[in-house]
C-alpha cells in the first residue's frame, strides 16, 4: 500500500446495492473464467485475460488496504438488507489512471463477451453503466468534479443504454 499522505476522497452516493451484487456477479464469473484460460493456455492469444488479471492483482496490492473499510460497510448493508449506501473512499491521486485502465481493460474483455470469445455472457447494459459509473466517479472526483450520486447517473445513461 502507498503512503497514505495527499489522499482524495472520492464519494459514491446512492450505490444500489442490488445492482452492486449484480455487476458483481459478472465480474466475478468474468474473472474465474479468465483464471481457468490462464491456468490451461498460456499462449499470447489470451493478452486481454492476462493483462485484466495482472491489473486487478496490482490494484489489489497497491489500492486494496484503501477500499477495506468501504468494502466492510457494502457488506454490512447487504447483510441488513439495506437497498442503498453511501461510500467514502480515501484514495492516493495515482487510482485515476489505474481506474481509467481498468475501464478500458473490462470494456475490451466485454467486446470479448459479446463475439460469444469467452463463455461467459456479456454484461447486461445496467450492469456496465453500474461499472462505468463506479470507476467513473474516481477519475471524476480525482480530477476534481463533484460526486454524482447514482440514480442520477443512471437516469441519464438507462435511458442512452
Amino acid at each position: 500500500m502507498t503512503g497514505t499522505s495527499n489522499l482524495v476522497e472520492v464519494r459514491l452516493l446512492g450505490m444500489s446495492l442490488a445492482d452492486y451484487r449484480e455487476s458483481s456477479a459478472h465480474h466475478d464469473e468474468l474473472f474465474r473464467e479468465f483464471a481457468l484460460i490462464l491456468g490451461h493456455t498460456p499462449d499470447a492469444g489470451h493478452e486481454v485475460p492476462g493483462r485484466l488479471l495482472a491489473l486487478i492483482e496490482e490494484l489489489t496490492e497497491r489500492f486494496g488496504g484503501f477500499s477495506a473499510e468501504a468494502q466492510a460497510a457494502t457488506e454490512a448493508a447487504i447483510e441488513r438488507g439495506d437497498d442503498t449506501i453511501d461510500l467514502v473512499y480515501r484514495v492516493p491521486p495515482e487510482t485515476k489512471e489505474a481506474t481509467e485502465r481498468f475501464g478500458e481493460l473490462l470494456a475490451q474483455a466485454d467486446e470479448y463477451c459479446r463475439r460469444g470469445s469467452l463463455l461467459t455472457i456479456a454484461p447486461p447494459p445496467k450492469a456496465v453503466a453500474f461499472r462505468d459509473w463506479f470507476l467513473g466517479e474516481f477519475a471524476a472526483q480525482i480530477g476534481g468534479a463533484p460526486p454524482t450520486p447514482w440514480p442520477e447517473y443512471r437516469a441519464g445513461s438507462v435511458s442512452k443504454a
